[in-house]
C-alpha cells in the first residue's frame, strides 16, 4: 500500500531509560512507516540480556537517552513492505541485536554481518533515516527483513526469545571454529543466560561438558537440570589442578573482570578460550600460558542471521528450551536489579503483549 505524506506517524510505547540510573519508565515515540523491505512487528515478548543493563546504565560510556533496550525480541508480523518475500502477516518472528549493515563489506558478503563496521544496533544507535533505534521492551518494532528470522512452528515465543542472543552467542563460535563434532570436551565458564544455553547446545552436539563457576550454588542444577557432566568451582585448587590440560575449548561467558590464567591451564594443546562477555576493563595473562600449548584466546560476538536460523532449527530438532522466568513490564526494574545480582534462573523474559505499557 502506498504511504501518503500526510499519513499520521505511527507511535508505540516502550519502557525507556532516561539517564545512567538505568531506571526504565513508559515512553511513547514514533516508528518509521513500513518501507518496501520492512516488517512491522507487534512484540509478544523480549528477553533481558546483561548487555541491556550495561547500556541502560552507560557502563560502556556510549549511551544515548531516552533508550528502550531489548534485543531478544519475538513478535507477530502485522504488516510487510512491498518487497518482502520471506515473511507473511500473522507469522511469528524474531529480532536480535542487529538491525542494519552496509551490505558491501567483506563481513557482509560472507554471512558475517554482525562484524560489519557499519552495523546498526537494534537500540542505542541511529538508523539510516537519522532517527534513533529503539528495542524490544516496547509494543512494536519496524525491522528490515534481512534482520528478521522465522520462529519454528511449535516453539513457544518466550522459549525462543533468549535463543536470539544467548543461544546464537554459543552456537556461532562452536560452528565457526569447527567444534560441533561429538566427543569433544568443553567448558562453560559462568552459568547465566548464555552459559545455561551453552551447556544445553554443547550437550546436544554430543560434547562432554564441565561447568566452571565461582561457587557451588548452582551445582545441582547444572548437573541434574541442565545435564552437565562435571562441575568445577574455580577456587577449588585441587579440582582445578586435576582438570588441567583436559578441555578442547572453554566458552567464557563472564561479563565482569576475572583472571584468565586459571582457565587457560584447563585447556589441552590447541585449546581455545572463547570470550563472549562484554568487559570494559583490560584482562591479563602471561604469554607462556598460551605459548606452552599453542592455546588461543579469541572472542566471538552473537552470530549471523544465517547462524541464527540454523541454531533455531537445531534447537527445534533437539527439543532444546531455555530456562526462563516470565515477568510483566512493570516488574522490569526489579528484574534488572535481580539480574545484576545473578538472581535469575537463567533468563528473564518480559511478557510484553500481556503487559500494560503506558
Amino acid at each position: 500500500m502506498k504511504m501518503g505524506s500526510l499519513e499520521t506517524e505511527r507511535t508505540t510505547t516502550g519502557w525507556a531509560a532516561r539517564d545512567p540510573s538505568g531506571i526504565l519508565s513508559p515512553y511513547t515515540y514514533t516508528l518509521r512507516s513500513t518501507g518496501p523491505e520492512d516488517v512491522f512487528v507487534k512484540v509478544i515478548c523480549c528477553g533481558i540480556c546483561h548487555t541491556d543493563l550495561h547500556q541502560a546504565k552507560n557502563d560502556l560510556g556510549m549511551s544515548n537517552y531516552p533508550m528502550v533496550p531489548g534485543h531478544e525480541v519475538v513478535g507477530e508480523v502485522v504488516e510487510v513492505g512491498s518487497d518482502v518475500t520471506k515473511f507473511r502477516v500473522g507469522e511469528i518472528v524474531g529480532v536480535g541485536c542487529v538491525v542494519g549493515c552496509c551490505r558491501n563489506c567483506r563481513p557482509c558478503n560472507t554471512d558475517n554481518e554482525q562484524y560489519c563496521l557499519k552495523k546498526i544496533w537494534s537500540y542505542n544507535d541511529v538508523y539510516t533515516d537519522g532517527k534513533p533505534t529503539q528495542g524490544g521492551f516496547a509494543g512494536a518494532m519496524v525491522v528490515d527483513q534481512k534482520f528478521v528470522v522465522t520462529i519454528p512452528d511449535g516453539m513457544a515465543p518466550e522459549q525462543a526469545a533468549p535463543l536470539l542472543c544467548a543461544g546464537v552467542t554459543v552456537y556461532s563460535p562452536l560452528n565457526h571454529f569447527g567444534l560441533t563434532g561429538s566427543g569433544l570436551r568443553g567448558g562453560i565458564l559462568g552459568l547465566g543466560g548464555v552459559g545455561h544455553m551453552g551447556v544445553k547446545i554443547a550437550k546436544a552436539m554430543g560434547h562432554h561438558i564441565t561447568v566452571i563457576s565461582s561457587s557451588d550454588k548452582k551445582k545441582v542444577e547444572a548437573l541434574e537440570h541442565l545435564g552437565a557432566d562435571e562441575y568445577l568451582v574455580s577456587s577449588d585448587t585441587e579440582g582445578m589442578q586435576k582438570a588441567a590440560d583436559s578441555l578442547d575449548y572453554i566458552i567464557d561467558t563472564v561479563p565482569v573482570f576475572h583472571p584468565l590464567e586459571p582457565y587457560l591451564s584447563l585447556l589441552k594443546l590447541d585449546g581455545k578460550l572463547i570470550l563472549t562477555g562484554v568487559i570494559n576493563t583490560p584482562l591479563q595473562f602471561v604469554s607462556p600460558m598460551v605459548m606452552l600449548g599453542r592455546k588461543s584466546i579469541t572472542g566471538s560476538f552473537i552470530g549471523s542471521m544465517k547462524e541464527t536460523e540454523e541454531m533455531l532449527k537445531f534447537c527445534k530438532e533437539k527439543d532444546l528450551t531455555s530456562m526462563i522466568e516470565v515477568v510483566k513490564m512493570d516488574y522490569i526494574n526489579t528484574a534488572v536489579e535481580r539480574l545484576e545480582k545473578n538472581d535469575v534462573r537463567y533468563r528473564f523474559v518480559v511478557d510484553v503483549a500481556g503487559s500494560k505499557l503506558d
